[in-house]
């Protein structure tokens, strides 16, 4: 499998690209491992990179970002030790930690050499990093489905749908403290579908209501408290964040504040 990981990166147009693709095949043999623990009678797959998996996303991302469903079972340190001895087996040289001091549960696996390897570093011992968060207590409401999903290898994931994807994705618009491109470059797919996708908004007022205190910002209202967001953003940051992401480079150019403007109108 390792091989193929260099094939995939070798094929790439320029070297940002080898290592999302990189990226990207590490994530699948990741979610493969915690789907093979059966972490996923526990958790659901949410964020970006779920976007991307489940409904082709455009961009790359880089973390695996999981919300808690059923406690009975949770074992965050033992999937990550699973996650290490298949990637091991791959034939990979991974390092794996595992943090479960805060609500949010964190772990990083660490690939030694295989950015070496790929020619994307002179530097033997530099590592890919990929980054798993389970929230531990994320808000109410978020409705799960179920989907075998191929990407290089096959899995079964269990994930929000994605109105509760879009409310997740609204919330960290909302509540972000810095303006990020990526956030807004997934807002504008889920505004640019036909029909365009309503938010999940009793998870988005549950979750603003955890984070900006209870009753304090109306999830009804979050095409103007987005509206005004956005005006504020500064635009080459929003770019500059979004464009070493995207599949296609001139995508860059759709994520405009008026672009965005007529979508929240519409």
């Amino acid at each position: 499998m390792k091989d193929v990981a260099l094939a995939l990166a070798a094929a790439a147009p320029d070297q940002v690209q080898a290592l999302n693709a990189l990226r990207e095949y590490l994530q699948a043999l990741v979610l493969r491992s915690l789907y093979e623990a059966e972490a996923f009678r526990c958790i659901a797959f949410v964020g970006g990179t779920a976007l991307r998996f489940l409904h082709q996303l455009p961009r790359f991302s880089e973390d695996l970002d999981f919300s808690l469903v059923e406690a009975e079972g949770y074992d965050g340190r033992g999937w990550l030790s699973r996650v290490k001895r298949d990637l091991s087996l791959a034939g990979f040289t991974p390092e794996v930690t595992w943090n479960e001091k805060r609500t949010v549960n964190s772990g990083w696996v660490r690939l030694r050499g295989l950015l070496h390897e790929a020619g994307l570093s002179s530097l033997a011992e530099e590592k890919l990093a990929i980054k798993v968060e389970i929230d531990t207590r994320p808000p109410e409401g978020g409705r799960c489905e179920r989907q075998i999903v191929t990407r290089h290898v096959s899995f079964l994931l269990q994930y929000h749908d994605l109105p509760s994807l879009m409310a997740g994705k609204l919330h960290a618009v909302l509540s972000r403290r810095y303006t990020k491109g990526r956030d807004w470059y997934d807002l504008m797919w889920y505004l640019s579908q036909r029909p365009p996708v309503a938010p999940n908004l009793p998870l988005l007022q549950h979750a603003l209501d955890q984070t900006q205190g209870l009753g304090k910002v109306e999830a009804a209202q979050w095409a103007e408290l987005t509206r005004a967001r956005l005006l504020a953003a500064d635009a080459k940051a929003l770019l500059d964040d979004v464009s070493p992401f995207l599949e296609r480079r001139q995508d860059a150019a759709l994520l405009t504040e008026d672009h965005l403007l007529g979508l929240l109108s519409s």
